[in-house]
């Protein structure tokens, strides 16, 4: 890297340097089920620990979604202006909200598995009744995407469908361990996306 043209700058290439961060654990992540729609649990003690120790670029220009749980963690990971992005909200999930999977599975059998099937699935305009379609929801956060600078270092505090979502448009990345608190570092020159770094909570 050339001397005093900092992260935006790679080989020679302009560079967007895009961390994007899974909120830290809730309540509803401990149970292991789908978030209601109007809820928006606070923060766990530990998430509130695990948000401050997050290492971010502090000068970066930061985005969150406009969830609780999302703005919380930006918060305390130092990033109170964090400008609230309807694009990094958490999918829709209809009638899986609120639910564990043993309880969809014991109500639905096997539909919920073709749900999430559609909801990882760019091109599919199907998904959990009443919640969004797998193209819907990933149209949403590509158009996201693609209106980010080029030259810029840039954190997203979001949840896991969206950090999902994100690594199957920018590197066609399919599955990948995510807990709350995880950080996914893209980069990208001249519309080419690559996976710089993907970090666990200890």
């Amino acid at each position: 890297m050339c001397p005093g043209l900092g992260p935006a700058y790679l080989g020679g290439r302009v560079t967007l340097t895009l961390h994007l961060v899974r909120h830290a654990p809730t309540a509803p992540n401990a149970e292991r089920r789908y978030p209601l729609p109007g809820e928006d649990a606070p923060l766990t003690p530990r998430g509130e620990t695990l948000a401050r120790a997050l290492k971010l670029p502090p000068g970066a220009q930061a985005f969150s979604s406009p969830s609780r749980r999302a703005r919380q963690t930006a918060l305390l990971a130092g990033f109170p202006a964090a400008a609230p992005t309807p694009a990094l909200a958490e999918v829709n999930f209809g009638v899986m909200a609120g639910r564990t999977w043993t309880e969809l599975e014991r109500t639905y059998a096997n539909l919920p598995w073709h749900w999430t099937r559609a909801l990882s699935d760019p091109t599919l305009e199907f998904g959990p009744p009443g919640g969004e379609t797998g193209k819907a929801f990933h149209q949403r956060v590509d158009q996201w995407l693609r209106e980010l600078p080029d030259d810029r270092e840039i954190v997203a505090f979001t949840h896991a469908g969206p950090l999902h979502a994100a690594l199957r448009l920018t590197v066609g990345t399919r599955a990948a361990e995510t807990p709350p608190c995880t950080v996914v570092t893209l980069r990208r020159a001249e519309g080419e996306w690559a996976l710089a770094g993907l970090g666990q909570p200890d």
